[in-house]
């Protein structure tokens, strides 16, 4: 993902990724990152759990518009299913 980040940055288009796989987020460098230590496959968070889902999303938007250094990641505070979220 990192490749084509690079590729639509030169577009002028921001971006950013979230990731569950830090190590590989790491090698790969792509633009702006936010990590998640959660299970292979939820990015987002659990299946149906739109509050979890809304509060990942609106904080990889305030990293795209807080990140100035590329290749930064940030990881975020969450714990898979230990957190209560508000919409």
């Amino acid at each position: 993902m990192g490749l084509i980040q690079r590729e639509i940055e030169k577009a002028g288009i921001p971006t950013i990724s979230i990731s569950i796989l830090r190590k590989l987020t790491e090698e790969v460098r792509p633009p702006r990152a936010v990590y998640l230590k959660w299970p292979f496959g939820h990015p987002l968070g659990e299946p149906g759990n739109v509050a979890q889902q809304m509060t990942v999303m609106r904080d990889a938007f305030k990293a795209l518009k807080e990140i100035k250094k590329p290749g930064t990641i940030i990881d975020l505070p969450y714990r898979w299913k230990r957190e209560k979220y508000e919409v």
